[in-house]
């Protein structure tokens, strides 16, 4: 056995239990081969077989019997292999989360978890969150504080509403924000066709046709360090519904194509975890499934800023 293999191994025997796609970790399903359904269970090396040279290609159709190395790669860097999916694979919705998956969750400190009591631990955006409820911003945590943010946390229905300023809270202020014109700073290019924007600063995407924003703002979650969501602009060069990686052996529901194998796509998970993806640009179900409809193969897609913290 090769040392390459040894590493491949290692790595598959680590990665089986679960698996990680742009930082949600799922249970490892039956590999659902080129169309929707459970398809074939894909089976685990023998020790010295080789890697097949496209063993990386996200999305690629497995026969039964080959073999998916779990690699631990940039993700998405690779293009998926596009075909043109059937009416009948079309048709087909991508299975809906778990209930109260979308719901708004803060990440709050492991010693805070299931506490009822006003936080007194300074939160990660204190100080940026101070500045919105137009409190002295000292970046420290105070009663006055932790009331106040408290208070926002429960009008927009952030649990635990215990007054910790993490990324929920400061996202869901960054989104509030956006609203009446998340266009304010002239980053995205007026066209006059439909472009969609994302803006890796705030953490959030929208479209728009000339000034009138047609979609969102909405929450996305960007690259992790290492694995960043490329800045440029990208056509959307092919949609796939119902879109498998098979890096990760994960679902990537609505899933649109921008550049090389980056896409929009929907997440079984918190779009407020401190893990960013592996180089997608995330968003809820609900979000990307509206945007399916709101983007087409062609659209411009531009991308500027940087992920906080990447």
């Amino acid at each position: 056995m090769t040392e390459r293999h040894k590493r491949l191994a290692l790595h598959l025997a680590a990665l089986t239990a679960s698996v990680t796609l742009c930082g949600a970790a799922y249970p490892v399903p039956p590999h659902p081969g080129p169309g929707p359904g459970p398809g074939p269970v894909v089976p685990a090396p023998a020790p010295d077989s080789p890697a097949p040279v496209d063993a990386l290609v996200p999305g690629e159709p497995r026969a039964p019997g080959q073999v998916v190395y779990l690699m631990d790669t940039p993700d998405q860097v690779l293009p998926p292999l596009v075909y043109e999916p059937t009416a009948a694979e079309e048709a087909v919705e991508p299975a809906a989360p778990a209930a109260g998956v979308e719901r708004l969750v803060e990440y709050v400190p492991g010693n805070e978890v299931g506490a009822a009591a006003c936080s007194r631990q300074t939160g990660p955006y204190q100080r940026q969150v101070e500045r919105w409820l137009k409190l002295p911003a000292d970046g420290k945590q105070s009663a006055a504080d932790c009331a106040a943010i408290r208070r926002f946390q429960t009008d927009h229905g952030i649990r635990p509403n215990s007054g910790f300023a993490g990324p929920a809270t400061w996202g869901t202020m960054r989104l509030l924000a956006a609203r009446a014109n998340p266009n304010a700073a002239g980053h995205c290019p007026v066209r006059k066709t439909r472009i969609a924007c994302v803006d890796l600063d705030r953490q959030i995407m929208w479209v728009q046709n000339r000034t009138k924003v047609t979609f969102g703002p909405v929450a996305v979650r960007s690259g992790r360090p290492g694995y960043a969501t490329r800045t440029g602009t990208y056509p959307v060069y092919w949609r796939h519904k119902n879109h498998w990686s098979t890096i990760y052996n994960a679902p990537m529901p609505y899933a649109q194509f921008f550049s090389g194998g980056q896409a929009f796509h929907a997440i079984y998970d918190n779009i407020y975890s401190t893990v960013g993806s592996r180089g997608c640009v995330n968003l809820t179900y609900s979000d990307a499934k509206r945007l399916w409809g709101a983007l087409a193969k062609g659209d411009p897609v531009h991308i500027w800023g940087r992920r906080p913290g990447a």
